[in-house]
């Protein structure tokens, strides 16, 4: 027997909102907010919350970068420089206890430089959670635990699991630390970007005419100028008096005001076809002034692909921040970034003797990798009811 037709309509309601995304049996999801039926689609994404997942652990990491290494990232050690990765061995005679080999260190005859090999015979235990250099949890706490740390050894600390460079700096320890300004410079820089191009792109669509021209042109000449060139003449203009603080904060201004063009451009389109929509007449006639109609009416109607585009636009900082500081014209030491990291590998004669100074460059591409996984399936999900 057919089914009845306000049954039918119902079940094929119910595929089409199976097929957005939207999970449920009950009348919730018919009444649900934008929000909700976004983050229901998202969760379909797979790749984009492990992705998601990625980044938190990423953020994690650069908030307790302190607490997860054991050497001070600054402090140089003429005993240990060129030190290869160390491997972290679980099982000591049968028995689960932590610890890796001694090092023995002997000069090259050939290239004169110090190579270090391991002493089996001598094992140093390696404790979860110990003691090292004091430090500030979170900037407010003071602190001296630490996740790894070499037990009853009175040159060293921690396990040399990255290796280290050729001051005898535990590389390890300087990427988890470098992870803080890679990844702040990308957040705020996109913070920063999506200002200005909410109010330049939301005034583009918004007024039209000869406004609309002269920022389309000025976004068209900003887009047509080569990055590099663009990123080294800003960059050489800054004073090389200036500070690490004060280099990073000016680093991030560079970068943001080249990227917020694109977000410009999401935004000009959106508010042209919305501009003429009856909420916004209403809006008019009530009397709202002009930004509060931009910011209050029509941005939050498509906030959630802005969140999209932000996302997106991250990972464009990162590489941009990495990429000035490896040309040597964005942070400098002593600053402690991924760039920065990646500049000690420049020299291609350094590379082949000291392969794992290359290490920094895999949290780059991992980290790339992740918000653009987040960014593909924020922005799928932000039309919840599209049936692709």
């Amino acid at each position: 027997m057919p089914a009845e037709p306000d049954q039918a309509m119902v079940e094929e309601q119910d595929g089409r909102a199976t097929a957005s995304g939207v999970s449920g049996t009950d009348e919730s999801r018919y009444v649900a907010s934008q929000w909700k039926l976004m983050w229901w689609r998202f969760r379909r994404h797979r790749a984009g919350i492990a992705a998601l997942v990625a980044v938190a652990l990423f953020y994690l990491v650069a908030i307790f970068a302190d607490t997860l290494s054991s050497s001070d990232p600054a402090k140089s050690d003429e005993k240990f420089p060129t030190v290869p990765p160390q491997r972290l061995r679980l099982f000591d005679d049968g028995a689960l206890r932590l610890h890796v080999y001694d090092l023995i260190g002997e000069r090259d005859l050939t290239t004169f430089r110090k190579v270090y090999r391991p002493d089996p015979e001598t094992r140093l235990r390696v404790r979860l959670i110990g003691d090292g250099y004091e430090y500030r949890l979170l900037g407010l706490f003071p602190s001296t635990k630490h996740l790894l740390v070499v037990d009853g050894h009175e040159r060293r600390l921690a396990p040399f699991l990255f290796g280290t460079d050729e001051q005898g700096r535990d590389i390890f320890a300087r990427i988890l630390h470098g992870t803080r300004l890679s990844l702040s410079i990308g957040l705020i820089g996109v913070v920063i970007s999506l200002v200005l191009g909410i109010l330049i792109g939301g005034a583009s669509g918004y007024y039209g005419g000869a406004i609309d021209t002269a920022i389309q042109r000025l976004i068209e000449i900003m887009r047509s100028i080569p990055t590099i060139p663009v990123w080294i003449g800003l960059a050489a203009a800054l004073p090389r008096a200036f500070t690490v603080e004060q280099r990073y904060f000016a680093i991030t201004i560079v970068l943001s005001l080249y990227a917020w063009t694109d977000i410009a451009r999401v935004v000009r389109g959106r508010f042209l076809t919305m501009r003429e929509e009856d909420f916004i007449a209403a809006a008019r006639l009530s009397g709202s002034r002009d930004l509060t109609i931009i910011l209050r009416h029509m941005v939050p109607n498509f906030a959630s692909h802005l969140i999209a585009a932000a996302s997106l636009a991250i990972p464009f900082m990162i590489v941009s921040e990495t990429s000035l500081s490896f040309l040597g014209l964005g942070l400098q030491a002593p600053a402690i970034s991924w760039g920065v990291l990646l500049k000690a590998a420049s020299n291609a004669r350094t590379v082949a003797s000291l392969p794992w100074l290359m290490i920094p460059a895999i949290p780059v591409i991992l980290a790339v990798l992740a918000f653009n996984f987040v960014g593909d399936g924020l922005r799928d999900a932000a039309d919840p009811y599209d049936r692709k």
